[in-house]
């Protein structure tokens, strides 16, 4: 975030009264800039990258070109910008797409004020945010028999992780490379049966890997 104070956004929804209301929710709370909107997915990638947000909350089903599309362009171009997806459905074929192409986190639009506000500073900070509903449904989906423990070793990754730790970051507290860092990503992923770190947390919480006090 260029001031640690304030975090951007940009609001992707084909919905204009949606766009105002969330815009004018935003807008009235303190720690929020709302840079601009887009109303579909094509418009959402090109805004994104002459506005450089710190947040997009991001509709998934849009007639002039979907949410998930948008994530995966986002994250082929190696947008600086987190993706919290906010939409109404929450079905598989809609929550685990959408996760796979690297949202940061997953609301329903019926999430409370207070629940969308934290959600946005937590995503900006680099950490998963799922709603319940989500977070069961993803756990369901990539829930694997059985499995390899994991080592002592990646249970800390997976750890820090769930904290919304970089990859970087992780390297620097557990005194190790990058490159070792994505090496135990990798592993425990296959371990956990999943294919992305919002996934392995949300694994790791529902079999008992990792407790509350991993929350962050």
């Amino acid at each position: 975030m260029t001031d640690e104070s304030v975090i951007t956004l940009l609001i992707v929804d084909d919905h204009p009264v949606v766009r105002d209301g969330l815009r004018g929710m935003f807008e009235s709370a303190p720690g929020f800039t709302v840079l601009g909107e887009a109303a579909d997915g094509p418009e959402a990638v090109a805004r994104a990258a002459a506005l450089d947000p710190d947040v997009i909350l991001m509709d998934l089903r849009m007639p002039g070109g979907g949410g998930v599309d948008a994530i995966r362009a986002l994250t082929r171009d190696g947008a600086r910008a987190k993706v919290l997806v906010l939409t109404t459905y929450d079905t598989d074929s809609d929550t685990l797409p959408a996760i796979e192409a690297g949202a940061t986190g997953y609301l329903l639009k019926d999430a409370l004020r207070e629940e969308l506000f934290g959600a946005v500073r937590a995503a900006a900070a680099g950490r998963t945010v799922l709603s319940p509903a989500v977070a069961s449904r993803l756990v369901s989906a990539v829930r694997a028999p059985g499995g390899e423990p994991l080592s002592a070793r990646e249970r800390e990754v997976l750890g820090l992780v769930a904290r919304g730790t970089s990859n970087r970051e992780i390297a620097r507290e557990l005194f190790i490379s990058e490159a070792t860092v994505k090496t135990h990503l990798t592993h425990l992923y296959a371990k956990l049966g999943v294919g992305d770190r919002a996934a392995a947390v949300a694994a790791a919480y529902d079999r008992g890997i990792l407790g509350r006090a991993d929350r962050p």
